[in-house]
């Protein structure tokens, strides 16, 4: 990637820009190295030039854009907030408000999650679990367990919640256009009613 990272950056904001769209848009196996090169204003042999091939592209945009988020939630994320809710709170609406910024990443992220394209299927596996622990990690770490009720399972809860996120991520896979506001505003509705379920009385 050496040749493509020597480029001004605004140039590596327009070739990525229109790669995150074009896949955003078609999907892996759909998308070819042309369609690229013609929404980003240049051409093929200089796309190959710089990435080599369409996998290792798309590889580059899927780290990159979880590079993005994670960095963006290390440096806002609060980590002396201990309510567990609180802290998924506030994670999503750091992700989002990137999300925002960042117009080509939702719908690239959305489709990419249920990408089922055999030649990178693997690799979005692997790099979907490490965000997994990510998760965990802002979830769990320094949260004070104390609150909830007797018998809740956590593991099981954040499974239930990243099950919520599925949905939501699908949604954004179908829209041309997505209502962050809205979405975020229903996903703390959610995070009330389970906090309301399986907190205890005195921490409600």
């Amino acid at each position: 990637m050496d040749k493509f990272s020597n480029l001004p950056k605004e140039k590596q904001n327009t070739i990525i820009d229109a790669a995150l769209k074009t896949f955003g848009t078609n999907g892996y196996k759909k998308t070819s190295i042309s369609d690229i090169a013609v929404a980003a204003g240049i051409s093929k042999a200089m796309v190959f030039h710089y990435f080599g091939t369409k996998k290792a592209l798309y590889l580059y945009l899927i780290n990159l854009c979880g590079t993005i988020m994670i960095n963006e939630v290390n440096e806002k994320f609060d980590n002396n907030v201990t309510d567990f809710f609180d802290r998924i709170k506030m994670s999503s609406n750091i992700e989002i408000s990137a999300m925002k910024r960042h117009a080509a990443i939702p719908s690239f992220l959305a489709s990419a999650y249920f990408e089922n394209d055999e030649e990178v299927k693997e690799d979005l596996k692997d790099i979907f679990a490490g965000s997994e622990d990510f998760r965990n990690k802002i979830a769990f770490d320094g949260m004070d367990t104390s609150m909830f009720k007797e018998g809740v399972d956590l593991r099981l809860l954040m499974k239930m919640l990243l099950w919520m996120a599925e949905g939501y991520t699908k949604e954004m896979s179908n829209k041309e256009e997505i209502n962050f506001d809205n979405m975020l505003d229903e996903f703390n509705k959610c995070l009330d009613m389970l906090k309301n379920n399986f907190y205890r009385e005195e921490y409600l």
